[in-house]
């Protein structure tokens, strides 16, 4: 019995050790290799570098708009490169905003290694670009992950609009849900908190989320809304990668009407 136990005390051992410490491959999945140049994806669209304070230049696009009544940030989700939000600056450009497509450290070629206080630098990087280089009222957009980037972001740099697409409680109750055999909010080393921050932002919030999202579960979406006395927009029918959350027109009009 004594043997069996420490058998089963090692295993528990291995499985806590192993989500502990490589936790982040299963967090931030980016895609391999810099994508093609931004004016292949539209015409005026711009290679940038966004340089963090700690001292990374990050590869990112930029689409600037003449005459832009505001320009978006654009934090993207936690998987692919800014290749797979173009659909997204072709849709919001054609409505009149220039769009910053960051890319996060580690991601679409980019170096070092992301975490929650990694992309909290790249977000800033990416919010002195637009500073200087817009003039004009600046949206802060976050897609899931990018949604708790933005928020913290938002609370000490607030923007004109903040909107929010499929955004979580906080990491570990969404980790909760889909590893519910593991103590996640013991194990994890990210918190990325955005309800308790997006209580605190004073810029007027929306929320867009999915009806039938398997990934962030819609309540957790309406719970972050609430704490923020947020607008909310609900696409029936939608899951969590679909297109409709991507550049579809509740997502596209909840952005350009973000500011009025």
């Amino acid at each position: 019995m004594l043997l069996a136990l420490a058998v089963a005390v090692t295993l528990v051992g291995v499985v806590f050790g192993g989500m502990f410490a490589f936790q982040r491959k299963l967090i931030y999945l980016p895609e391999a290799g810099p994508p093609l140049g931004a004016a292949g994806v539209l015409p005026g669209g711009r290679d940038v570098t966004l340089t963090t304070s700690d001292g990374l230049s990050l590869a990112s696009w930029y689409f600037p708009v003449d005459g832009a009544k505001a320009a978006v940030l654009v934090a993207p989700g936690n998987a692919g490169n800014r290749a797979y939000r173009a659909p997204m600056a072709r849709a919001l450009t054609a409505r009149g905003l220039s769009v910053l497509l960051l890319e996060y450290r580690g991601y679409g070629g980019n170096p070092g290694e992301p975490s929650e206080d990694g992309l909290k630098l790249d977000v800033r990087a990416a919010q002195d670009f637009l500073v200087r280089e817009a003039g004009v009222p600046l949206i802060y957009f976050g897609e899931s992950l990018g949604s708790a980037v933005v928020t913290e972001l938002a609370v000490e740099r607030p923007p004109s609009a903040l909107v929010l697409r499929s955004p979580f409680v906080d990491l570990a109750s969404v980790g909760q849900l889909h590893y519910p055999f593991l103590p996640v909010r013991w194990l994890l080393r990210d918190e990325f908190p955005t309800r308790d921050n997006v209580a605190r932002v004073k810029a007027p919030v929306t929320v867009v989320f999915g009806a039938v999202d398997s990934i962030v579960p819609a309540q957790q979406s309406r719970d972050v809304a609430r704490a923020a006395g947020a607008r909310t927009v609900e696409v029936p029918g939608a899951d969590h990668n679909d297109p409709a959350l991507s550049d579809g027109p509740e997502l596209i009009d909840a952005i350009t009407g973000a500011i009025r």
